[in-house]
């Protein structure tokens, strides 16, 4: 068995990126991590060129991972809020599964995902749209994980004055940016264990088809 895990977020090292690890570290079987960090992933033009032998025929990094979104038989799939929806990276990825589901095939049906979202504001955001787009492709949703992750208004330099940032909308006017108020996943020592349980239920869900 194998689980595939992919993070949409284009900040490398943050919140989604360690919350997939979370699961990933336990599913108990053989897994591998993808950022997608730094790639560039197009939307889906609705070409219909992938019709015949459900293959996309854009030319970009998700080539390259098509074959190991097939070849794993579950998916922790990770992505953040941006502006209180899916952020644009994880949408396009997300949107390119289409050339897996022409004429009858069901080359993703059967396989299982655990979602993680996050976000500096409604971190629960991305994980809703996220399943909705699952039911397309068939694929079994095993259960979702949301943490809050931090802002990029605390680390952008403007933070403490700008009037309309993440900073003063979560932590109120007049406010200095310190490390305790700046929100991490170590702080939430819940959510780590919802994640390490889903990571465990995965594996066992894996384990019971084998």
């Amino acid at each position: 068995m194998r689980v595939l895990g992919i993070s949409g977020s284009p900040r490398r090292g943050k919140t989604t990126d360690r919350l997939v690890h979370e699961v990933l570290d336990s599913v108990g079987c053989e897994s591998e991590f993808v950022s997608l960090a730094g790639k560039k992933i197009a939307p889906c033009t609705a070409c219909l060129a992938c019709v015949k032998d459900n293959t996309c025929k854009i030319k970009d990094d998700m080539g390259p991972l098509r074959d190991k979104i097939l070849a794993a038989d579950a998916l922790v799939i990770g992505a953040p809020n941006y502006f209180s929806a899916l952020n644009a990276l994880s949408h396009c990825f997300l949107e390119r599964f289409c050339q897996f589901r022409h004429r009858d095939c069901s080359a993703l049906a059967g396989k299982y995902a655990v979602i993680v979202s996050t976000g500096g504001l409604e971190p629960e955001v991305p994980a809703a749209m996220i399943e909705k787009m699952l039911l397309y492709y068939q694929i079994k949703h095993v259960g979702s994980v949301a943490a809050q992750g931090a802002a990029s208004c605390f680390t952008c330099g403007y933070g403490e004055t700008c009037s309309t940032g993440a900073v003063r909308m979560l932590c109120g006017e007049g406010v200095k940016i310190t490390d305790d108020i700046i929100p991490d996943l170590s702080k939430q020592p819940d959510t780590i264990d919802v994640a390490r349980g889903l990571g465990k239920k995965l594996g066992e869900v894996l384990g019971a088809v084998v």
